[in-house]
């Protein structure tokens, strides 16, 4: 288990995986910024406030598990793995080079601490649960982790998924959902809307709540929650802002796949408070 951290560590923390983010963003010249941003503090508290993970020990069978089913969030996972210890932080410069580990999105076989490749999205839940039925047949006390998009949850694999857990009684799984209104085209209410999103869940059988996503003590406390329900699988639903931390790209939809030029880098670590970075 690692360390518990305060508030204001995590916070920290947050703030320095958003630069991270950034930076390899910049360097690649590609990649996906607004919903790295939106899914930080999600990642924080899960990774550094909840989780059963050994950074020194990336397969010990009693760890958690996380599943990145919004794949093209790649580059907040890479930065959160590297400030676990799982990474070196040179190699998130390397973020989408020929022959890198860290891969435009998730590679299980080439990067330490990921637990499968991911990307094309609505897989991720489906295979969460996979994992979840194994361990569960195993008898090891590990939980399950699965961050999806919300724009995701159009796809069909995802609610086939959804009655699934809930027929098996996956207590040891928990979804995630980046709820943040926005996809590549545009907001999801307006290409394909999803809502009433909490009911959904509730009537595929799920423990569904709502929290602040980017409140890392409710998002503990909703974990916590999750981690002493044992009559199925929990849903999440975290409303987020997309490109979280950076006025010029929150809530902007046309950051949905464009990384940061020099200036927007510029622009954006000053006002993360990397004033030092030339």
């Amino acid at each position: 288990m690692l360390e518990a951290r305060d508030n204001e560590s995590l916070a920290e923390t947050a703030r320095k995986i958003r630069v991270d983010i950034l930076k390899m963003l910049n360097r690649a010249g590609s990649g996906h910024t607004g919903g790295s941003l939106s899914v930080v503090d999600i990642l924080v508290a899960l990774f550094f406030g909840h989780m059963r993970l050994s950074p020194t020990d990336a397969c010990w069978p009693e760890r958690d598990r996380f599943v990145l089913s919004k794949g093209h969030g790649a580059p907040a996972l890479y930065a959160a793995l590297a400030a676990l210890g799982y990474l070196r932080p040179d190699d998130l410069m390397t973020l989408r080079q020929v022959n890198s580990c860290l891969q435009g999105h998730p590679d299980s076989k080439m990067c330490t601490g990921v637990e499968c490749s991911t990307g094309s999205l609505g897989q991720g839940l489906g295979v969460a649960l996979g994992i979840a039925l194994g361990l569960r047949l195993d008898k090891l006390p590990s939980r399950v982790y699965a961050l999806l998009g919300d724009g995701e949850m159009q796809e069909g694999m995802v609610w086939e998924s959804a009655m699934a857990a809930a027929h098996y009684k996956a207590a040891n799984l928990t979804a995630i959902c980046d709820n943040n209104g926005l996809q590549i085209d545009g907001r999801v209410a307006d290409i394909m809307n999803i809502e009433p999103l909490a009911d959904k869940w509730r009537a595929f059988g799920w423990n569904t709540m709502e929290v602040d996503g980017h409140d890392i003590t409710a998002l503990q406390e909703a974990l916590q929650e999750c981690r002493h329900y044992q009559d199925g699988p929990s849903m999440i639903i975290a409303k987020t802002v997309k490109g979280k931390g950076v006025s010029i790209f929150e809530d902007r939809a046309s950051y949905h796949g464009v990384a940061p030029n020099d200036q927007e880098l510029k622009t954006a670590l000053e006002e993360l408070g990397e004033v030092a970075y030339a």
